[in-house]
């Protein structure tokens, strides 16, 4: 609606008598184009402080609640022992105004036979009110809270709808159940509501990946008996080159068989595939979640609702004389922001490191150990301490990483809550993803690849070998480090997400009197009287509701972002080296269907309610996924063509193998393949690689040459063309994977509309009957 087509409805609306003077809607409307507003009366808000404190913080509180009274604000006071409860509540003309507002922005959505201003929205409201009330001293609630002046705010539960949500969503035994979405968005607003949405979504579409995961574990695991490779592996008597320093001693390749086993079960023809089914289907969830989410906000009434014009009415709700924040930019600011975050990305890449220089001290301390079977595994054993290790990294850096991400954010001065809340959230996510991943990264594309060959070995400060890979290969190393960190990460946050809130809320019930109080009735009935015994009674009551809500755990405007956080964190791990993991989204969709009954419990019962926010979309979330979704096109290309065996075994099928000529058809294609990856090392008197000890076998014969995995000439130790051909052919399939790939997501990003016709249909038809609806109204 434009500027002067609001001033004509504001106009006509002054004639009629239905708003003021400064064009907000009259005490009294009386115009179909603004039905009356029956607010029923309830607590909007309630603040906490402690009774007997000092007198500069009881002169701050007083003062506070003064500037809210001077906004027509109702209080009411209730004193219990050592605490101070304020309920707030706003009046009706309050919520009439932002009807109205609402009634001729651009952004219309309020139906005009809903006469009743839900609590949810009531709520918003005057929490943002509450948000923006600033002392003469220049400080606003936030700042009271940081000094203690109070003690918490929050908005109660509704005992009625938060029985009913526990009953038939929030509890253990409706697992197997549906979400009530509605409800959820009635009771928490759209924005938690998109929230579960999402995740339910989420998960379902996780079904058909975990199956197609599990084909092709099963595939790998009914063919690799009749491998040959196998075969070759465990019947080898190859002698291979020691794995590290001092203790570490030759050992022969067959030691080695229930590991390539192990390999062969996730480096096979199907990990192909199903990495390129992962990619696909990553387009296809955000494709057709794109569609589910436009039919439920197009249900909800919010499909052309507006962030920044719905805090301009905020605003103007909450002071008229208000002025906009004008959007600002600074070249230095962003520039210096850039810089540190910079830095902070220097630094994951340095905790990388300090893993690498872990577990290569690990794995010579483990050498030199007593224990025959972790000196004999020492690289397997290092790996997997390792993963641990950057589990507790990824643990104390998330908490490192939200104080420094809303410093930034605090630094560049945005001009909105959303905006703010935006810049936060790429921050946050980018440091997250770059803890979780740099690490794998290594692992992936470096691992085994720099640390050179017998007789050039690089060493760190020339003592220390670096680590090689598995000795059945570089993916296992891989596929270890994704599945400890995975199975770890997933049950701790869900025992941390769960049993903290539960012990603080049992904490705090302890550490504040225990209240029996019983009221025969409620407390809107007993406000009508007048008795200073029901008046008495009526304050008990509510006393009892507000301890309630005050025992449960805080919640604030990053609550919701923390479970996003963790939910695309795994979409990361479910896409991104899925080629090295086809279970991994088996164990995401087992970990998804607790996951969203563990955070319904939590927000229904353990925590205090969320301030319910309107929104028509999961933010900046979107386009974190879609980037998440062309991110695992390149790294599963580069796993399967630089990190697994794929390319190799297929070069030596069709060019080195017995097959290579056409004519044998009696021999295995690739029968060899072991051997033609093998160099070898001879020790001379020259050359002291190696210790005589390491040079002797577990049967006590003493060698003078050695076996090691790479394509080099056993006189000089250069590469060989077969190296450089296998690297030619590595980088062709990245390129022929990623186009083909990534072509095939366009198309079906193409073939799938976002938005289904019937809402496009049922948009249509709103915007007519609005407009007619206008039209009619314009004639009275």
């Amino acid at each position: 609606m434009t500027r002067h087509r609001r001033q004509a409805s504001i106009d006509l609306l002054e004639l009629t008598g239905v708003v003021k003077e400064n064009g907000y809607p009259s005490e009294n409307p009386e115009s179909p184009l603004l039905p009356p507003v029956q607010t029923p009366v309830s607590i909007d808000y309630v603040l906490v402080a402690k009774s007997g404190e000092d007198k500069k913080r009881m002169k701050l509180q007083d003062a506070f609640i003064n500037a809210l009274k001077e906004k027509h604000l109702k209080i009411t006071r209730i004193e219990d022992d050592s605490l101070v409860f304020y309920g707030i509540q706003a009046p009706k003309e309050v919520f009439d105004k932002y009807r109205y507002l609402l009634k001729v922005s651009d952004a219309c959505n309020w139906s005009e036979q809903q006469l009743t201003v839900p609590l949810s929205t009531r709520i918003r409201i005057v929490h943002y009110i509450l948000s923006h009330v600033v002392l003469d001293t220049k400080e606003n609630l936030g700042a009271l809270l940081n000094k203690k002046v109070f003690e918490a705010k929050f908005c109660l539960h509704e005992r009625k709808k938060q029985k009913h949500l526990t009953e038939i969503w929030a509890r253990w035994t409706a697992i197997h159940k549906g979400q009530p979405i509605d409800d959820v968005r009635e009771y928490f607003g759209e924005k938690v509501g998109l929230y579960f949405l999402w995740l339910g979504w989420y998960t379902f579409l996780l079904i058909p990946a975990a199956i197609v995961g599990i084909i092709v574990f099963l595939y790998g695991l009914g063919f690799y008996q009749s491998s040959p490779l196998i075969k070759e592996v465990c019947e080898s008597k190859t002698v291979m080159c020691p794995l590290c320093d001092n203790r570490c001693k030759v050992w022969l390749l067959s030691d080695t068989c229930l590991y390539a086993k192990v390999h062969l079960l996730f480096d096979n023809e199907g990990t192909v595939f199903f990495a390129m089914f992962m990619a696909l289907w990553a387009t296809v969830f955000l494709e057709f979640w794109l569609r589910h989410r436009a039919s439920y906000t197009c249900q909800w009434k919010v499909y052309d609702w507006c962030e920044e014009e719905e805090e301009l009415i905020l605003d103007i709700v909450s002071n008229p004389k208000c002025e906009p924040k004008k959007h600002k930019h600074s070249y230095l600011r962003s520039t210096a922001v850039l810089i540190m975050v910079t830095c902070m990305l220097m630094l994951f890449i340095g905790l990388a490191q300090a893993l690498v220089l872990f577990r290569v001290f690990a794995t010579v301390k483990l050498a030199e150990g007593s224990w025959e079977l972790l000196s004999d595994n020492a690289n397997t054993v290092a790996m997997m301490l390792g993963a641990v290790l950057h589990f507790l990294t990824i643990t104390v850096m998330t908490k490192v990483n939200k104080i420094v991400s809303h410093k930034l954010c605090a630094f560049e001065e945005s001009q909105s809550f959303a905006a703010h809340e935006r810049s936060f959230t790429v921050k946050m996510f980018t440091f997250q993803f770059f803890t979780l991943f740099s690490s794998l990264f290594y692992v992936a594309f470096f691992l085994g690849r720099i640390n050179g060959h017998p007789g050039g070995y690089v060493r760190l400060s020339g003592k220390w070998r670096l680590e090689e890979c598995h000795p059945s290969g570089c993916l296992t190393d891989l596929f270890i480090q994704m599945a400890i960190i995975m199975i770890l990460k997933q049950t701790f946050s869900n025992i941390v997400e769960f049993g903290g809130p539960w012990f603080k809320r049992w904490l705090r019930k302890q550490q504040t009197e225990t209240l029996e109080r019983k009221c025969s009735q409620g407390c809107h009935r007993l406000e009508e009287q007048d008795t200073n015994q029901e008046r008495e009674m009526c304050d008990n009551c509510k006393l009892d509701d507000w301890l309630r809500n005050y025992r449960l755990n805080d919640v604030d405007s990053f609550s919701l972002f923390n479970e996003f956080l963790e939910m695309v964190l795994q979409f990361s791990f479910t896409t991104i080296f899925v080629a090295a993991f086809p279970l991994a989204p088996l164990l995401a969709l087992i970990n998804n269907i607790f996951e969203i009954r563990l955070d319904a419990i939590k927000m229904v019962s353990l925590e205090r309610r969320m301030v319910p926010k309107k929104t028509n979309h999961i933010g900046v979330w979107t386009e974190v996924l879609q980037a998440i979704g062309v991110l695992a096109v390149i790294a599963n290309g580069l796993v399967i063509g630089i990190t697994s065996d794929f390319i190799p075994r297929l070069v030596y099928r069709y060019h080195y193998g017995p097959c290579a000529n056409g004519t044998i058809t009696d021999v295995d294609c690739l029968a060899g393949y072991i051997n033609s990856t093998l160099s070898v090392f001879y020790l001379d008197d020259q050359n002291h690689e190696f210790t005589t000890d390491q040079m002797m076998t577990h049967g006590g014969q003493i060698v003078t040459s050695c076996s090691y995995k790479d394509y080099r000439n056993n006189e000089d130790h250069t590469l060989t063309t077969q190296f450089w051909f296998i690297m030619a052919m590595r980088f062709a399939f990245v390129i022929l994977f990623e186009h083909v790939v990534v072509i095939c997501k366009f198309i079906t990003a193409w073939f799938v509309p976002s938005v289904p016709l019937d809402v496009k249909n049922v948009r249509l038809g709103d915007k007519l009957n609005r407009l007619k609806a206008e039209l009619r109204d314009s004639r009275v």
